[in-house]
């Protein structure tokens, strides 16, 4: 299976994260929701790093999508290294791509997944531009 990230992405957010025995199923292998947590905890790593901590009482980022696609089974024990692109950027959306493989076998990616992003206004419950600061951050 290829995997489509787009050429114009930038690589904004790279970290390691820890394969926990309870991460994988009665099969031996990491299980398909643990996969959407390494994701997330990949973003929001990235975006709370950068000083974008969401605040209920005002704005802040949601995700109107997330996919994933499976490549090779990760197992425990073992480390990830998941890096995050950007791309996509529009007046209130963005793209984000995150690959994950192995520490001990890079370059093999094991599973690549993403979201669309959305700035917005939590009370209003609408979509905002994002501010300077943060387009300067995807771009």
């Amino acid at each position: 299976m290829r995997i489509e990230i787009p050429d114009d992405k930038r690589l904004v957010h790279e970290m390691r994260i820890a394969i926990r025995w309870g991460d994988m199923d009665a099969m031996g292998h990491v299980n398909n929701v643990s996969y959407f947590r390494y994701l997330e905890t990949a973003r929001i790593e990235w975006l709370n790093g950068a000083g974008f901590q969401p605040d209920p009482s005002g704005e802040g980022f949601v995700i109107i999508n997330a996919f994933c696609n499976f490549l090779i089974q990760l197992e425990y024990p073992g480390e990830i290294v998941a890096k995050t692109y950007a791309a996509n950027l529009g007046r209130s959306s963005f793209d984000s791509f995150t690959t994950m493989e192995r520490a001990d076998q890079p370059g093999v990616i094991s599973a690549a997944g993403g979201a669309t992003i959305v700035w917005v206004n939590f009370p209003q419950q609408k979509s905002m531009p994002f501010p300077d600061r943060l387009r300067e951050l995807i771009a």
